[in-house]
Order: C-alpha cells, then structure tokens, then sequence
C-alpha cells in the first residue's frame, strides 16, 4: 500500500508540470534548442596547473582542455591538502554539476589555504588539484608552489571554475574575504 502512494505522487506531480509548461516546450525547434551538455573530459586530456597567486596563502590552480572538443568538469576544483581529510570547501557554497571547457581553453580557480583568523593550523607537503571529484588529479609539492616550508592550512576554501585568474581571485576576494 506505501508503494502505491509513493508511486502515485510523482505521478501526479508530472501531470501537473505538463500541463503548466508553456505550449510548444515539449517540441524541439532550432530557434530553442539547448546544446547537449558535452562528455566528461577524460583525465588524459587535462593539464592541471598550481602555482601561487600573490597574494599571502592564496593559490591559483587551473585546467586546461588539451582535447579536441569541448568537455565537463565539475564546477569546482577539487583540492586537497596532504593526509588531511577532505577538500577545500567552495565559496559560494556550491553543489556539484557541469562545467564545459572549450577544447584548447584554460578554467582557473583560487584557493585560499588558511583563514585569516585561524588561531590553529597544520602544516603539509603537498595538494592534489582534480578538475573532477572521481579523477586521481595531480600532486604539487610545496615548494614548487612557493611554499619551502610547507603550505599552512586552515578551513581552505576554493572558488569556481573562472575563464580568468583575475576573476578567480575577485572571486576569492567576493566571498572569502
């Protein structure tokens, strides 16, 4: 009996979004049409970069398409910090989906390793960019991102993909602060 309830409500909730959807919004016409969302870009066709932005315990990562045609990322880059769990968090507070990198087109996003008001930090040698959650990414020592000493983390934060580091880092500067 519980199944038929459940079963009857989603039911009823397409009929009603049917008949409230504009005439003509079932039909495809060129005029309206929406571009299929591109394939997952393979990690094979990506260069992940990082390196520091200028400013102090922020960093930029980037993506580049090197495929031939157009594909998705997440909308926000994962990195991660050494053994410590979890990635840094977006800001805005973002869910994941889509991201389309033209083919030959870089994305770029800013990272900020610690808060400004952290009265406690850690300290590691290393993070893992990935354009996408289920790719293994790349591993960028902490030298080799300006950081000798090892990169101090606290409550990271990372923006969106961005078509420019100037905008990635207003971004940064937008919501973090």
């Amino acid at each position: 009996m519980r199944n038929r309830t459940e079963l009857a409500v989603p039911a009823a909730l397409l009929v009603v979004l049917a008949l409230a959807a504009p005439a003509g919004a079932a039909t495809s016409s060129s005029a309206g049409a929406v571009a299929p969302t591109p394939p997952k870009c393979r990690e094979s066709s990506l260069k992940i970069s990082a390196g520091p932005s200028g400013r102090p315990e922020t960093l930029r990562v980037s993506v580049t398409n090197r495929g031939a045609h157009a594909c998705v990322i997440d909308r926000v880059p994962t990195v991660v910090f050494g053994d410590l769990d979890g990635p840094a968090l977006p800001v805005p507070e973002t869910v994941s989906g889509p991201y389309r990198v033209p083919a030959g087109s870089s994305v770029h996003a800013a990272v900020r390793t610690l808060d400004p008001a952290a009265t406690e930090l850690h300290v590691v040698d290393r993070l893992i960019v990935a354009g996408d959650p289920a790719h293994r990414g790349r591993t960028f020592g902490a030298a080799s991102l300006g950081m000798p000493d090892g990169i101090r983390v606290w409550e990271p934060v990372t923006t969106r993909w961005h078509r420019s580091g100037a905008a990635a880092d207003a971004a940064l500067e937008r919501y973090a602060g």
